[in-house]
């Protein structure tokens, strides 16, 4: 059954958070989360609901599957100290920082010597400190006992990268995440800023149903932030991450803006609605040859391969897409995703095309009508129930 408004109302972020990590001491993360889901959706009050997260809890019954939902480890772990936080327990590492938690807080701790372009943790302070929910907030920054840059946010348990590893998401999911998801976009692009790196592990869950923080900032271009070498029409192409990366990037189009988020959010919201899900085109590995080559033979193949009538801005890129390649015709996205709600896959269709033709975040939040409005007030309450006072003094 659906949930319920009337009891679903009073059940928080922190409770639902709370609960995943009691069934996850007898299960795996991914299984946790959907346990704790089905209870959520099938329960008719809140009653029937903790009960149901408590025979999760008490079940013993182990699964197979060991994907990562929430980003803390479930047993005490003896963590590291970084400046004058203790027990740090180490969360992730990227190209350029490793992550860390301590207690409510991450820790993003730069270990690059140098920049390298396009990741710059001073630029991505900068942009930070520009940002509202529901973009992630920067609280702190500072050195640590080893003189390393050290950038503090509110710890955020899950990420949608997790949440899609344990099954598709339902709809009142995918409402609230990409609500908020969306909102973050028209924000930063409202300000100039380009994300660039627009992924499922990018934006980070309070729990399954949100609220939903856009993170990720440290390849992001701003048009005064970035430095004079990248200017707006001679952009760094070694951008994104695999099947997110938009067309006109793969063709070398140094111009490109904010249509190159808005490929990813449509890749993002299109994988969400597969079931498994599953990105709607195939990308190998970074380093495996003929990458780029296979995700241009992928994208192809589903949305057709361009012409210049389709495509018209591309009769201007250095690579031009419209030679060496075999002719395939478009899909349609009922085809590509048969049982999605039409309002999704809609989105999708204006999201997923060539760049002349995408919505902006700003034309995709008008069309959208949403169950899930969640104003600035009820977010703020969220936060202050996950204990993230800083940010609240701070709005």
């Amino acid at each position: 059954m659906s949930p319920s408004p009337a009891w679903t109302s009073s059940l928080s972020a922190l409770d639902r958070y709370e609960a995943i990590r009691s069934i996850e001491a007898s299960h795996p993360a991914a299984e946790a989360v959907a346990l704790e889901r089905r209870a959520y959706e099938d329960s008719a009050s809140r009653d029937e609901y903790d009960a149901a997260c408590s025979r999760a809890a008490g079940s013993n019954i182990q699964s197979a599957s060991h994907d990562a939902v929430l980003l803390s480890p479930i047993s005490p772990v003896t963590g590291i100290r970084i400046g004058p936080y203790n027990d740090c327990v180490f969360v992730a590492e990227g190209v350029t920082s490793r992550v860390y938690r301590s207690e409510d807080c991450a820790l993003k701790v730069i270990i690059a010597h140098a920049p390298l372009e396009p990741h710059s943790p001073q630029r991505e302070i900068k942009v930070l400190q520009r940002l509202r929910p529901p973009c992630i907030p920067l609280l702190d920054v500072f050195r640590d006992q080893e003189q390393r840059l050290v950038l503090k946010f509110p710890f955020v348990p899950m990420t949608l990268a997790g949440l899609l590893a344990a099954g598709q998401p339902s709809s009142t999911e995918l409402r609230a995440i990409f609500t908020d998801t969306l909102r973050a976009l028209e924000a930063i692009h409202a300000d100039g800023i380009v994300h660039r790196d627009i992924k499922p592990s990018a934006v980070l869950l309070a729990s399954p149903t949100g609220p939903a923080f856009l993170s990720d900032f440290g390849t992001a271009w701003h048009p005064s932030l970035s430095p004079p070498s990248e200017p707006a029409d001679a952009k760094i192409l070694d951008i994104g991450t695999g099947a997110y990366r938009a067309p006109e990037v793969l063709f070398a189009h140094r111009g490109y803006g904010p249509p190159v988020d808005m490929w990813g959010l449509g890749v993002m919201l299109a994988e969400a609605l597969r079931s498994p899900p599953c990105p709607p085109f195939e990308s190998r590995s970074v380093d495996e040859d003929g990458n780029q080559l296979g995700l241009i033979l992928s994208i192809f193949k589903t949305l057709g391969t361009p012409t210049a009538e389709t495509w018209p801005e591309a009769r201007h890129f250095l690579v031009s897409p419209f030679e060496l390649w075999t002719v395939f015709p478009p899909r349609s996205w009922a085809e590509i995703l048969p049982v999605a709600d039409p309002l999704f896959r809609d989105l999708v269709a204006a999201l997923v095309r060539y760049d002349g033709q995408r919505a902006s975040a700003t034309e995709v939040s008008r069309k959208v009508h949403t169950t899930y409005p969640a104003s600035s007030v009820a977010l703020i309450s969220q936060l202050q129930a996950l204990g993230f006072q800083c940010l609240v003094e701070a709005s």
